[in-house]
């Protein structure tokens, strides 16, 4: 077992974003839709502890859905 098994991290599969005020999310109903500030051919981005480290993109089959890693994102240094 790796002594790096037990380490957590916090991770976020980032589709798009927007800003909206907060009385309209408290007017939303279920399938209110949320305009997103990206396309369906921008990538997703996947970040670990709040730093970018990879983009991809997004996979349906059937229910599941899965994201496919298509650029690994250079360290700064």
């Amino acid at each position: 077992m790796s002594v790096l098994e037990g380490i957590p991290i916090d991770m976020s599969i980032v589709l798009g974003s927007t800003s909206i005020p907060i009385r309209q999310v408290l007017k939303m109903s279920r399938g209110a839709m949320i305009p997103l500030d990206c396309g369906h051919n921008d990538p997703t981005r996947v970040y670990v502890n709040d730093q970018l480290v990879a983009e991809g993109k997004i996979l349906m089959n059937g229910e599941m859905m899965s994201l496919e890693i298509t650029k690994v994102v250079e360290r700064e240094r």
